[in-house]
């Protein structure tokens, strides 16, 4: 019997073993119950211990009276066993002397002793004064399996063990620590003022003041944390990316634990099972503790082995048991109670919804959301341990501090020295910048003074800050598919500086409300789909207040011109519609458009030439491509149209060209490709003002002579037609640079190509010539990377010709 048969406590820690990061969610009644459970524990294995080290009872036989009726057989055989003989009573009058008690002589004393012990201990000792201390052993194992189960039940413990994770690292990142900081931009002293001016005013203003004080300090935190370059350092890229990780590790495990409540219901649930066990184990104890006892008769019936039947008995581990019990009722009296206050606590209160708003008020973040279910649950068990938790892991769910450290991570990314490799000059001329698909919008380009334009595309979340100020010389932005605030500061600037903006949006939602106040812009180009009620609704009617708006383009779905093109039309001088097939039927809005010069009406399912485009007398360029035009009679009308010198009726129906034509004769550039045209009318030569002249595409045959009239024509194209020869009063168009006869039934080039002195470019390829004449050596300013011609007939050129062509 030695301390190789004791039973050390570390044998059942793992009924209650778990990892050291769990402590955080173990308030402090959790942790006040585990050290009673500690402490009933070494109840249970003291008792148990005692059991296994020293004797359970001591029995000696029980002198009994003898009765009248019985005989003396029965008297001798109910005598104490014993080798000593038992003194006797003196006689009395009212007692009879007693029979002297024999015991059987026997070898086997020691042996009588312990069978004798061990029959009474299985059944003459109740069974609570037996197994009290496994008893409580068992229940306090249970006890400590309640406690810890939901740290341990797979669908609970997989989100504990995520979220101990995730609070870790939000806990001791540096980007917790620096945004809090940063947020709140005061030091420790300053707080304190501000903390104890704030009391001082609420102790002697009413409620509605001391509420506006609290407000004022929100909304002293500005829409955008500008990044201070100063302490940029302070964060390095490895240290932004761990963090930027965080907040998508946030995102996600809140949506997936805010779905479902089953750590706050497992949790409900073994504290209810604890509070009905505590119960349970009060009621049968207060009744059974008076049963262990220190003296117990026994009766068995064992004479034939012993000579004896009746025996008293000593328990003697009694007194110490009924201590014990008594300290353990005590124990399990703070432990119950204790899990009534935590079922108090748990229903009191609504744990299943969690607010930050002292965090919002103590920080000055304010977009902080609340949370609920288990995500809220947790939370309010962190805040049990230290509320410091929270509030560090809040800043993980500020959107305004995710876009803040965005924003740093990009200015890293994007220095200004990568920034200007980005620099290229657009299709105005002007050096630009394109940012594509980034996180937002780095500080950095504000520093790049020489930029003139700039465009951002598929960004979300934009925020132009006061600092676009910087761009002095800044005059066009482009925004695709780009979601855009702007700080006031930064409006006030692209009022007065921008000319061009462009917008391209899938949503209308997308398009700013604030560029209908950018009273110096000049070009609008409107990208996206716009319904048909969109389009005549108060969306654009703002655009009456673009006082310098020249040019306005919309590519859309729009089947009426839209009031708004209206209100800028005493104004504008260029309109573009290009449409996605949707037919335009309501355009007289176009007759009040006095001072239009360009008008483009691209894709628009016309099938005549609007009469409203007769009224523009101001109209130079007017372009209908992509439409369903099959007759243009009405082109007679364009005779009272003196200044239009551009007219576009490509990629059409058209099947033949009206002798009217020939009153146009203002036209510079007319262009009918990729029609249905067969017979050119000679009436089309008589505009001979024509420079610009194409009809590739269509089922022309043959060339009238008539073109040599076109003295100024420059640029002549018959592409993919069905041309079998060319005339020579072609040739006479002395100042033609660009001729394009490939893809024809030509089989023959005439020598008079030579006169064309001023031919840089020449497509003949895809005919059937054999040989192409000598005389393009004459052609000076003809070369090879002008002649597009198939190799083997370039060969057929003299070797100086060809020298000629490849010498730059």
């Amino acid at each position: 019997m030695g301390k190789s048969n004791m039973i050390p406590v570390t044998e059942f820690r793992q009924f209650s073993e778990q990892q050291p990061a769990f402590r955080v969610l173990k308030p402090w009644w959790d942790v006040f119950t585990d050290y009673l459970s500690v402490a009933m524990l070494m109840i249970g294995v003291f008792g148990c211990t005692l059991q296994v080290m020293q004797d359970k009872i001591i029995c000696l036989p029980k002198r009994v009276q003898p009765a009248q009726n019985h005989s003396s057989v029965s008297n001798v055989s109910q005598a104490v066993a014993s080798t000593t003989p038992l003194p006797l009573p003196k006689p009395s009058p009212t007692n009879p002397a007693p029979v002297e008690m024999k015991g059987l002589k026997t070898d086997l004393d020691l042996q009588q002793y312990s069978f004798i012990n061990q029959m009474c201990y299985e059944r003459a000792l109740h069974w609570y004064a037996k197994y009290f201390p496994y008893l409580v052993l068992i229940h306090t194992l249970v006890f400590m399996l309640c406690s810890n189960f939901w740290f341990k039940f797979p669908g609970s413990s997989s989100k504990i063990e995520h979220f101990i994770s995730i609070l870790g690292k939000c806990f001791d990142s540096p980007w917790t620590t620096r945004a809090l900081s940063e947020v709140s931009g005061e030091d420790s002293e300053e707080k304190d003022n501000r903390k104890n001016n704030m009391n001082r005013s609420n102790t002697t203003q009413s409620g509605p003041e001391g509420s506006l004080v609290n407000s004022q300090s929100l909304k002293s935190i500005p829409e955008k944390f500008v990044v201070d370059k100063s302490t940029a350092g302070a964060l390095d890229k490895k240290e932004g990316e761990q963090a930027k990780a965080l907040f998508e590790k946030v995102k996600k495990f809140r949506l997936h634990v805010e779905e479902g409540d089953i750590l706050y219901a497992m949790y409900v649930r073994q504290t209810v099972l604890k509070v009905i066990k505590f119960l349970i184990i009060i009621a049968y104890n207060s009744a059974l503790v008076s049963k262990v006892q220190f003296t117990v008769d026994c009766n068995v019936d064992i004479q034939d082995m012993t000579g004896y039947k009746n025996f008293s008995c000593n328990h003697t581990m009694a007194h110490l048991f009924s201590k014990l019990s008594f300290c353990y009722l005590c124990f399990v009296s703070i432990y119950g109670l204790t899990c009534l206050y935590t079922l108090y606590w748990l229903f009191y209160r609504s744990l299943r919804e969690y607010s930050f708003e002292y965090v919002r008020q103590e920080t000055g973040i304010d977009d902080i959301p609340d949370v609920k279910n288990d995500f809220a649950f947790m939370l309010h068990m962190i805040d049990q341990y230290d509320p410091l938790y929270s509030k560090r892991f809040a800043v993980f769910l500020s959107e305004v501090s995710e876009n803040k450290l965005k924003q740093l991570n990009l200015n890293n990314e994007w220095t200004p020295d990568k920034l200007r490799q980005k620099l290229q000059t657009n299709a105005h001329n002007r050096l630009e910048l394109p940012l594509i698909m980034l996180s937002g919008l780095p500080d950095t380009v504000f520093e790049i003074t020489e930029l003139q334009s700039l465009k951002l595309e598929i960004i979300k979340n934009v925020m132009i800050p006061a600092t676009i100020a910087q761009l002095d010389n800044l005059q066009e932005l482009s925004l695709h598919q780009c979601s855009v605030k702007i700080h006031s500061a930064a409006l006030s600037f692209l009022k007065e500086n921008l000319k061009v903006l462009s917008v391209k949006f899938d949503d209308m939602r997308e398009l700013p409300p604030w560029m209908y106040g950018l009273r110096n812009l000049e070009e609008l180009y409107l990208v996206g789909s716009l319904s048909h009620d969109i389009s005549k609704n108060v969306t654009l009617e703002s655009l009456r207040d673009l006082k310098s708006l020249k040019i306005l383009s919309i590519k859309s779905n729009v089947s009426k011109i839209p009031q708004a093109v209206v209100d800028v039309a005493s104004h504008l001088q260029k309109m573009c519609i290009h449409n996605d097939g949707t037919k335009l039927v309501m355009i007289n809005n176009l007759k009040k458009m006095t001072n239009l010069t360009e008008l483009e009406l691209v894709h628009c399912d016309l099938e005549r030439i609007p009469h409203a485009v007769f009224s523009l007398l101001s109209l130079q360029e007017l372009d209908l491509k992509e439409n369903n035009l099959k007759s243009i009679e009405e082109i007679v009308s364009f005779q009272h149209l003196r200044k239009l010198t551009v007219l576009k009726l490509w990629h059409n129906s058209i099947t033949y060209i009206p002798e009217h034509i020939k009153k146009l004769t203002s036209l510079e550039r007319l262009s009918f490709s990729h029609n249905k045209i067969e017979v050119l009318p000679s009436h089309l030569f008589l505009c001979n003002k024509i420079r610009y002249l194409d009809l590739s595409y269509n089922d022309i045959r043959f060339i009238p002579p008539e073109v040599g009239v076109l003295q100024s024509l420059q640029y002549f194209s018959i592409t993919c037609n069905k041309v079998e020869s060319l005339p020579d009063e072609l040739y006479f168009c002395k100042k033609l640079k660009t001729l394009k006869i490939g893809k024809n039934s030509l089989s023959v080039l005439s020598p008079k190509i030579g006169n064309l002195l001023f031919l840089s470019y020449l497509d003949v390829k895809g005919n059937h010539f054999e040989i192409l004449p000598p005389e393009l050596g004459d052609c000076r300013a003809l070369k090879r990377a002008g002649l597009v011609v198939e190799d083997t007939l370039f060969e057929t050129l003299p070797s100086d010709v060809r020298e000629q062509m490849k010498a730059e």
